[in-house]
C-alpha cells in the first residue's frame, strides 16, 4: 500500500469516505474510536411532532414473528413504530420492545453506507470504497465464469432471515444453481418435520388459543421467543382470564413462560418425548380418547397404538425425566378430559435435541388421541402455500428450476432434511467445504452473521471464511460491519427492513389467509441498497440468457406484480387503481371470505375431482392421475363419502409413518416409523462432574441482529450463566463469581445414527459470570445467546466511543447529512453504561462459539441443548 495514502480509521469516518479512498475497520479496536459527525460540532435537539408526521404501513423484521406495523415519519426519519391493527395476528396498535426499536435499526451511527472492496488480506479490516457499478460488474463477471465453466452450482447464497425467498430463488434459478443455504436446521426443522410427518402440512401449527381450555406446553417460551409469540401470548392470556384455561409448561429453566404458567415442571433435558409418550399411555389406558377420530383418520388403529404404548408407563417416564409419575398421570387425564378444545405444542426446548424429531411427533400425537386436531380451540393448522405463485404471481418469464444437486444443499446423511421442504442442514456447510464435499467460486451472504450465530462460529466457520482456497470470493450484504462482513472480499451495504420492499406472511392465529406488504418508510442513507435490488442488477449483467428474467425493473416492480390479483376496494369503501396501491394504504389483505379450516379433513371432495379416480380397497385412499399420468393421493373414503383427509401419504394423521422407516433404512438406521423415545447418547450415564448446557433467547434479542440497537442492548446486554443453588453450593460458586465453562463434543448413539464428530473430546472454553438460582434444573446450566459481539458498533461491543467532531477533522458542515439530522445526544459516547472498562457488566459472551456442530439424525436439526459441559470456579 502507498504509504502516502490517507487511511480513515473507524466506521464513523465512512460518512465522508470518497470513492477509491481507504478505511480501516477492525473488530473491537477502531470501532470504538470514531463515529458519527455532528454538524459544526454542536448537538441539536429535535422535537417530534406526531400530528404532522406521515403514517406508513409496513412489516417488522426484528424477529421472525413479522408483525404488521405503522411507522410515523418526519424529515425522512422514523420517529415512532406501533402495530397495524389490520394485521389479524396483531389486532391492535400494540407491539413489543423489538418492534419499538425499529427506528434504532435505521439510525445506527455505525451503519455501512457505501460498497467496499477488500484492500488487504482477508480479515485484515482494510477496505476501499468502490461504486455500485464496480460491485455489480465484478460479481456478475465471477458468476459468468462459473456458468461458462459448466459449474453454476459453485455459486451460492447463504441467507439468514431474508423474507425475500421468491426474489432470491429467481436469481439462483436464472443462474442454474440450487445452492440456497439457510438457517432452518439452526432454528425449527424438527418442529416442521414433525408436522409434515403427522399432518402433511407445510408450516407451523396455528393453535386456536383464544378458545382453548388447556395448554400443554413442551419447551416453548412463547412469552419471549416463540415464532408468533406475541400473538400467542395475547390469546393465551385472554383464554386464561375469560374461561379459566390452564397453562402447564415443561422446561428445564424458569423462563418467563414457565413463571407465568399454572404449573412448571423441570424434566431432565431431552426427556420431553418420554413424558409425552407416558401421557399418551395414560390417555389410551383410561380410554379418554376420541374413538371416532382415531378410527377414521389416524394411522395406525387404536389397538396397535395401545400395544405400542404399553411399556411407556408414567413410572418409566418418571425415571428418565425426574417428573413424578403421579403428575404425569394427573396432567394427562386433565388434558384429555377437557377435549377437544385443548392443545399440546412444542418449540426448541423439545425439538433442539438429538431425539427432538420424535419428541416433537410424540407431543403432536397427543392432539390426535383426544381429537383436538383442527377443532375449535384445538391444534389447528394452515392449508396453503403461504406466498404461492398462483396467488401472488411473479413477473414473466420465470427461470426454470435447476436439476443439479450438491452435498452442500442436500446432504445425504440427513435424508429427511429436504424431503418436504428445503430445510437443509446449514450448520455443516463450512465443515463440508473444508472437507472438499463441495466447491464454491462465489459465496454471497445475506444477514447470516455465521461467526456469531453458528455453532463453532468462531472456529470452524471463521477458519473456512478466511481460507481463499475454500471460498475464493465472498460478497456480504449487511447493515452493519458484522463479523461476517469482516471476512468478506466485498461489502454490499443493505437497506434495513424499514427501507425496502417485500411481501410477507405468517400463519394466522385467527385461521384466515392473509398477506402483508413491507414498504420503505424512508430512503436509505448513503448508497445503501436492498439486497433484492442488488441481485436484480447483477442479474441484468450476467448475459442475455439470464438478463431476460430481470426485465421487469426494480424490486418495487416485482412486488407490484405480486399484488396484481389482490382487491382494489377496501372494506371502508376506498377504491384504488390496483392491488399494489391497496396494499400500500392498508398494509395487509385478509381473505375473510374463506371459512375457518375447522375439521377440514372431513371436507367432502368435489364430484369433478373424484371423477376418474380410483380407491385402494385396503387403505381406502383415493388416487387420481395428474396431467403427466402419475397417480397421486387426493383424498380418503370415509364410509361411502370421499373426503379430503390429511395430506400425508395415507391421507390420515400418521402416528405410524412408514415413509420415515423406509428413508431411515437407506442410511442403515433402524427406525420403526413410530415416535419412539431414545435417550440422548451423551446423557446416558452422565458423570457426576458433568452438567448439560442449554441456551435461550431473551424477548429483546434475535440472534446477531439486535445487539447493535442501543434501546434493546441497554435492557439486556450481558448473559451470566444460570446455575442451580444446590449445584453451585457443591462447587463453591456464588452469584457474580467468574467460572470457566468447558464444553465437549457429543457421543454417538446406535449403529447408523452416529453423532457428527461424536468423539466426546473437549471443544472449547469460555469465561462467564455465575448467576445462582433455584429456577433451573440441578443438572443444567444456561447462558443466553445473541450477545458477545466483537463487531457491529459500540452498543454491540459494549465499548464507549467519542464522536468525530467536524471542526476537529475539517469536514464540511453538511457532512452529517448522509445520516439525516444529528441526534440530540450521542448516547453511545457516555450513555453506554455497561462498558466493562468503566465499571459496567460488559456485553456478554458468545456462547455459540463453544457449542459443537451437532445435527440430529434424519432431519439434521442442530441439537443445541445436548451439550455436555464442566464448570471450574476461577479464583
Amino acid at each position: 500500500m502507498d504509504r502516502r495514502s490517507f487511511i480513515r480509521n473507524g466506521i464513523g469516518s465512512m460518512a465522508t469516505l470518497g470513492v477509491g479512498e481507504l478505511i480501516l475497520l477492525n473488530p473491537s479496536t477502531a470501532q470504538a474510536m470514531a463515529y458519527r459527525p455532528v454538524a459544526n460540532g454542536k448537538q441539536r435537539k429535535i422535537k417530534n411532532n406526531y400530528k404532522t408526521a406521515t403514517r406508513v404501513t409496513s412489516v417488522c423484521l426484528n424477529c421472525s414473528t413479522v408483525c404488521g406495523i405503522e411507522g410515523f415519519v418526519q424529515d425522512n426519519k422514523v420517529i415512532k413504530i406501533r402495530g397495524n391493527p389490520l394485521d389479524p395476528n396483531m389486532g391492535s396498535h400494540m407491539t413489543c420492545a423489538k418492534g419499538q426499536s425499529g427506528p434504532n435499526v435505521n439510525d445506527y451511527p455505525e451503519r455501512l453506507l457505501y460498497p467496499l472492496k477488500r484492500a488487504g488480506e482477508r480479515g485484515s479490516g482494510l477496505w476501499k470504497r468502490i461504486t455500485w457499478e464496480e460491485a455489480y460488474e465484478e460479481i456478475a463477471r465471477r458468476i459468468r465464469a462459473s456458468v461458462d465453466a459448466g459449474h453454476p452450482e459453485r455459486v451460492c447464497i447463504h441467507q439468514g432471515r431474508s423474507r425475500i425467498e421468491a426474489e432470491i430463488g429467481r436469481f439462483l434459478d436464472a443462474i442454474g444453481t440450487p445452492v440456497l443455504l439457510n438457517h432452518r436446521a439452526i432454528c425449527s426443522s424438527n418442529k416442521r418435520a414433525a408436522n409434515y410427518v403427522s399432518l402433511g402440512e407445510t408450516d407451523w401449527e396455528s393453535i386456536d388459543a383464544e378458545r382453548c381450555t388447556y395448554f400443554l406446553n413442551f419447551g416453548s417460551n412463547f412469552y419471549e421467543a416463540h415464532q408468533g409469540g406475541l400473538h400467542l401470548v395475547s390469546r393465551v392470556v385472554k383464554a386464561r382470564y375469560d374461561h379459566g384455561a390452564k397453562l402447564v409448561t415443561f422446561d428445564v429453566r424458569l423462563s418467563n413462560t414457565a413463571g407465568r404458567s399454572d404449573e412448571w415442571h423441570q424434566p431432565f433435558p431431552g426427556t420431553e418425548g418420554a413424558i409425552a409418550l407416558a401421557m399418551a399411555h395414560v390417555i389410551v389406558r383410561e380410554n379418554e380418547v376420541d374413538r371416532d377420530f382415531i378410527d377414521k383418520f389416524v394411522q395406525p388403529g387404536l389397538d396397535t397404538i395401545r400395544t405400542w404404548l404399553a411399556p411407556c408407563t408414567p413410572a418409566w417416564a418418571a425415571k428418565l425425566s425426574g417428573v413424578a409419575a403421579a403428575d404425569i398421570t394427573r396432567l394427562a387425564l386433565e388434558f384429555a378430559r377437557k377435549r377437544p378444545a385443548v392443545a399440546a405444542f412444542t418449540n426448541r426446548g423439545t425439538g433442539a435435541h438429538y431425539n427432538g424429531f420424535n419428541a416433537e411427533r410424540a407431543v403432536v400425537m397427543l392432539n390426535a388421541l383426544v381429537g383436538s386436531v383442527a377443532k375449535e380451540g384445538g391444534y389447528c393448522y394452515g392449508l396453503d402455500e403461504k406466498l404461492s405463485p398462483a396467488r401472488y404471481p411473479a413477473p414473466e418469464p420465470r427461470p426454470p428450476k435447476p436439476t443439479i444437486r450438491t452435498d452442500l444443499e442436500d446432504p445425504p446423511e440427513w435424508p429427511l432434511a429436504n424431503r418436504w421442504q428445503k430445510m437443509k442442514v446449514g450448520q455443516v456447510v463450512f465443515d463440508y467445504l473444508r472437507q472438499g464435499r463441495a466447491k464454491l467460486d462465489v459465496y454471497l451472504s445475506y444477514t447470516i452473521a455465521a461467526p456469531m450465530t453458528w455453532p463453532e462460529g468462531r472456529s470452524t466457520t471463521v477458519d473456512v471464511l478466511k481460507d481463499e482456497k475454500l471460498i475464493p470470493f465472498h460478497a456480504c450484504s449487511d447493515v452493519v460491519y458484522s463479523e461476517m462482513a469482516h471476512y468478506a472480499d466485498m461489502i454490499l451495504p443493505d437497506a434495513t427492513y424499514l427501507e425496502r420492499w417485500g411481501m410477507d406472511i405468517r400463519n394466522n392465529m385467527e385461521l384466515q389467509h392473509f398477506v402483508t406488504l413491507r414498504q420503505p418508510m424512508v430512503t436509505p442513507p448513503g448508497s445503501a441498497t436492498s439486497f433484492a435490488d442488488v441481485l436484480f442488477e447483477i442479474g441484468k449483467r450476467l448475459g442475455p440468457e439470464q438478463a431476460k428474467y430481470f426485465k421487469f425493473g426494480k424490486h418495487e416492480d416485482f412486488v407490484r406484480h405480486q399484488c396484481s390479483k389482490l382487491p382494489t376496494r377496501g372494506a371502508d369503501g376506498k377504491v384504488f387503481k390496483d392491488g399494489f396501491d391497496y396494499m400500500k394504504h392498508y398494509g395487509v389483505y385478509v381473505d375473510s371470505a374463506a371459512p375457518k379450516p375447522y375439521e377440514v379433513y372431513r371436507k367432502p371432495l368435489a364430484a369433478a375431482l373424484v371423477e376418474g379416480s380410483r380407491v385402494d380397497e385396503k387403505t381406502r385412499v383415493i388416487y387420481k392421475a395428474d396431467d403427466k399420468g402419475k397417480e397421486k393421493a387426493i383424498g380418503l373414503m370415509v364410509g361411502e363419502v370421499p373426503v379430503r383427509g390429511f395430506t400425508t401419504p395415507s391421507r390420515k394423521f400418521e402416528i405410524h409413518a412408514p415413509e420415515v422407516a423406509k428413508v431411515a433404512a437407506t442410511i442403515g438406521m433402524v427406525d420403526d416409523g413410530l415416535p419412539t423415545f431414545h435417550q440422548v447418547p451423551s446423557h446416558v450415564g452422565l458423570a457426576a462432574d458433568r452438567l448439560i448446557l442449554t441456551t435461550f433467547k431473551w424477548n429483546v434479542h434475535t440472534q446477531g441482529r439486535t445487539a447493535s440497537q442501543k434501546y434493546l442492548a441497554e435492557i439486556v446486554h450481558d448473559n451470566p450463566m444460570w446455575i442451580h443453588a444446590a449445584t453451585a453450593k457443591k462447587l463453591g460458586i456464588k452469584t457474580g463469581d467468574t467460572v470457566e465453562l468447558t464444553t465437549y463434543r457429543p457421543l454417538s448413539g446406535a449403529v447408523g445414527d452416529k453423532a457428527y464428530r461424536g468423539t466426546g473430546e473437549i471443544l472449547g472454553s469460555a469465561t462467564v459470570k455465575a448467576f445462582v438460582t433455584k429456577g433451573i434444573h440441578p443438572r443444567v446450566v444456561a447462558v443466553s445467546n445473541s450477545l458477545g459481539g466483537i463487531t457491529g458498533g459500540r452498543s454491540c461491543e459494549g465499548e464507549r466511543g467519542r464522536r468525530v467532531e467536524v471542526a476537529a477533522k475539517g469536514l464540511a458542515p453538511d457532512a452529517a447529512q448522509s445520516f439525516g439530522p444529528a441526534p440530540a445526544v450521542d448516547d453511545l459516547e457516555f450513555g453506554l453504561w455497561w462498558d466493562e472498562k468503566h465499571g459496567g457488566r460488559g456485553s456478554g459472551v458468545n456462547i455459540n462459539a463453544i457449542l459443537p456442530i451437532n445435527p440430529q439424525p434424519l432431519v439434521g436439526m442442530q441439537a443445541w441443548f445436548d451439550t455436555v459441559c464442566s464448570i471450574r470456579k476461577i479464583v
